[in-house]
């Protein structure tokens, strides 16, 4: 088989897909089996190298790529899913329902709309679907995400000035947790280290293993350690550069730099 990895729609998910012999470029927009009929995609990886990661379980294959009449179709779809989303929010606010609605995507051959909404807990849709299919002639679901997902929907810029992570190439969300930014030596403020759907910023999670590695050979800071000039309190620690900032007893501040050795702890906290 010769696989490549494909990105589902416009910020979907990545999957992996046999090409067979359809010739084909990074980037192209590509028809591709899906469990639930055609679908369409990008392509991610280059066809002539191996993709990095190994499939796992079936692999489905690449139909062709994208003709001009399904891009027309694809642009169709957009087009009229506007609508879609407008009625189907006012059908929402006119039921009540404490649900946000984020998102309405057709299928490729337009027999299904999925709706994605977020909501603080679960929410009885039944009569709302009944409606929607009602109106639409179609199938209807109804997916709840999280405000993570949202925002990857969406896009924008983080605090770098950069896309976000998330929206241009990350494939799934990663566990980021406080215990990162402190490793870090991050501001514990809010503000400064969440991104804009309100969680840890991803990107936390990118360096921590190597601030990790890097800190079992650092004392911590206001940690009492004996240099050569004598004992002294660490007040503070720069991890990358494996140096530490000390006060001595006289009061005079000296750097110490643990690069290429570790260092034996001894000595008691303050």
């Amino acid at each position: 088989m010769k696989i490549v990895e494909v990105r589902l729609r416009e910020q979907g998910k990545v999957m992996f897909f046999n090409r067979s012999n359809i010739e084909i470029k990074a980037q192209d927009i590509v028809i591709v089996e899906s469990e639930r009929g055609n679908d369409y995609g990008h392509i991610l990886s280059d066809p002539n190298q191996a993709p990095e990661r190994k499939p796992e379980g079936s692999v489905k294959r690449i139909v062709r790529v994208a003709t001009k009449e399904d891009l027309e179709q694809i642009e169709k779809n957009r087009q009229d899913v506007k609508n879609v989303f407008r009625t189907a929010a006012k059908k929402i606010e006119e039921r009540k329902l404490e649900m946000k609605l984020v998102e309405a995507e057709y299928s490729f051959d337009r027999s299904k709309i999925t709706f994605y909404f977020t909501a603080e807990g679960r929410i009885d849709f039944r009569e709302l679907v009944r409606d929607l299919a009602h109106m639409f002639k179609a199938r209807i679901e109804l997916k709840q995400i999280g405000v993570r997902d949202e925002v990857k929907m969406f896009g924008g810029f983080g605090c770098c000035g950069r896309n976000l992570c998330c929206a241009a190439y990350l494939k799934d969300f990663e566990p980021v947790t406080i215990r990162m930014a402190k490793q870090q030596n991050m501001p514990l403020n809010p503000e400064k280290i969440s991104g804009l759907c309100g969680r840890l910023m991803c990107c936390l999670a990118y360096e921590y293993e190597t601030y990790k590695e890097f800190s079992k050979c650092l004392p911590r800071e206001g940690e009492y350690i004996q240099t050569k000039e004598g004992k002294g309190r660490v007040i503070s620690v720069n991890t990358i550069k494996q140096e530490v900032l000390v006060e001595l007893e006289d009061e005079r501040k000296v750097e110490i730099s643990f690069k290429g050795k570790c260092h034996k702890r001894d000595g008691k906290r303050k």
